[in-house]
């Protein structure tokens, strides 16, 4: 007799197999790194901004799944649209009618940006990249997308084209015709622009590695030069949208922005069901879908599913009701300008940069010859393990997630869920300064740790 289905029991009876089955039937080389540098916990529970273990310890989450969990996890508001969504046995994905909440959140999405007219939903950051590269080339005519240096659009074939890291790109090519221009450079963007066959520009208003921020005047500028060279700007908003930098859309802290199409995910999702959107100029979306026999041309499997919608709709509701933009603009420049205070105390404390709840936090050579040859030590074996070094205690001995900012980097990013409050940021102030005294101090725990990163960095190579 077959056993009918029971989640609850499965993870009673298989979830303390969770590293072992991931070693086995997954990417195997994901549970090594987080037992190389002691990641490996067991998380029972999540609620809000916040983790626990089976002991009941308290874990304040800085990272927020990579910005998904903008709302953080299991907001209540939008589990309940989820709850009702299947409650409502809608007939949804039958691809041959118009259902309603597709419309709605594309009706609400757009009212943040009211120089976009339509929108295309797929399922993923990157799938919304892929469509905005798509349709960036076809309504242009021309093949060539540029991107800046040091961006991160994906990793699908066509985003992995406008991917500024070389470890992403290696052993993938060829990939679509592009080109990198620093950002910032305008310059450079007018030398590509001069041949003629670029479609666009795609930016991300900040970047996601290192939390770079495109210079003042940059995008403006920037799509004056497309539009004058009849081409595109396209924002990634994946990550700095919905309200992560303090306002709804990063590219809004400048003045006179309009990007011809804008890519937003991750929060829109409620942390629940993944969803990706690009929005458009209608001149975009008529040329693309000309005719009824294109009306097809581009698609998506689970693109506009209901549940997907729901939690869209519901986050953008939450976001609206309980001020979420000003609640993340407010705390972070709390955060950013206590951790800005500390920069000239830490000799191995370089900067602090970023908007809203979107912060980078870099480390550099320090003056002291003590501390100078142990940094010189790490940065011999591989430059980025400093920052792992501060990680690692942040978690184990303060119970906070955070991330190094990208491979190489001695950058760690800040990207909480955008509801923490004052008391969750000052938690993660004061852990930082403790790690940083113990660094500064010669804290043998912490420079111990950095002998095994060396060791395994040698042993990688």
């Amino acid at each position: 007799m077959t056993k009918e289905f029971d989640l609850a029991a499965l993870l009673a009876e298989r979830g303390a197999e969770r590293y072992e089955l991931h070693a086995r039937h997954l990417n195997h080389q994901l549970p090594r790194m987080l037992r190389t540098i002691g990641f490996d916990k067991v998380y029972e529970r999540a609620e809000g901004a916040h983790f626990w273990d089976a002991d009941g310890n308290d874990y304040l989450d800085m990272l927020a799944g990579f910005a998904v969990m903008g709302l953080g996890r299991h907001h209540p508001v939008v589990r309940k649209a989820l709850h009702d969504v299947l409650d409502a046995s809608l007939a949804d994905l039958t691809r041959f009618d118009c259902p309603p909440l597709p419309g709605l959140l594309a009706e609400k999405l757009l009212s943040y940006s009211p120089h976009l007219d339509r929108v295309f939903f797929g399922n993923s950051g990157t799938e919304a990249v892929e469509t905005a590269l798509k349709f960036a080339r076809y309504a242009t005519g021309r093949p060539r997308v540029l991107y800046c240096a040091h961006a991160f659009h994906g990793l699908t074939t066509g985003s992995l084209s406008v991917n500024g890291e070389d470890g992403f790109r290696e052993g993938f090519a060829p990939l679509l015709p592009d080109t990198a221009v620093p950002l910032g450079d305008l310059d450079a963007l007018a030398r590509e622009l001069e041949r003629g066959d670029v479609a666009a520009l795609i930016v991300e208003p900040i970047q996601g590695k290192g939390v770079h921020e495109a210079p003042p005047g940059y995008l403006r500028a920037a799509q004056e030069l497309l539009h004058r060279h009849r081409a595109l700007l396209i924002a990634d908003e994946v990550q700095t949208g919905l309200g992560r930098t303090g306002k709804f859309y990063a590219f809004q802290h400048e003045d006179g922005v309009e990007p011809d199409l804008v890519c937003v995910a991750k929060a829109l999702s409620g942390g629940y069901v993944p969803v990706g959107a690009t929005l458009g100029k209608d001149w975009i979306f008529q040329k693309v879908f000309s005719s009824m026999d294109r009306v097809q041309v581009h698609s998506a499997s689970f693109g506009s599913n209901a549940q997907a919608m729901a939690a869209g709709l519901a986050v953008l509701s939450v976001m609206e009701n309980e001020e979420i933009v000003a609640n993340a603009a407010a705390v972070g420049d709390r955060l950013k300008s206590r951790l800005v205070e500390l920069v000239d105390r830490y000799e191995l404390l370089a900067d602090v940069r970023g908007r809203g709840l979107m912060i980078g936090i870099e480390f550099g050579r320090p003056r002291s010859l003590r501390l100078r040859s142990r940094w010189t030590m790490l940065q011999a074996a591989r430059k980025g393990l400093f920052a792992q070094m501060v990680v690692v205690p942040l978690l184990q001995r303060h119970r906070i997630l955070t991330q190094v900012s990208g491979d190489h980097l001695e950058v760690i990013k800040l990207i909480p869920p955008l509801i923490i409050d004052a008391a969750d940021a000052d938690r993660f102030v004061d852990a930082f300064t403790e790690v940083m005294d113990d660094a500064h101090n010669g804290g043998g725990l912490m420079w111990d740790f950095g002998k095994t990163l060396v060791r395994q960095a040698v042993a990688n190579r």
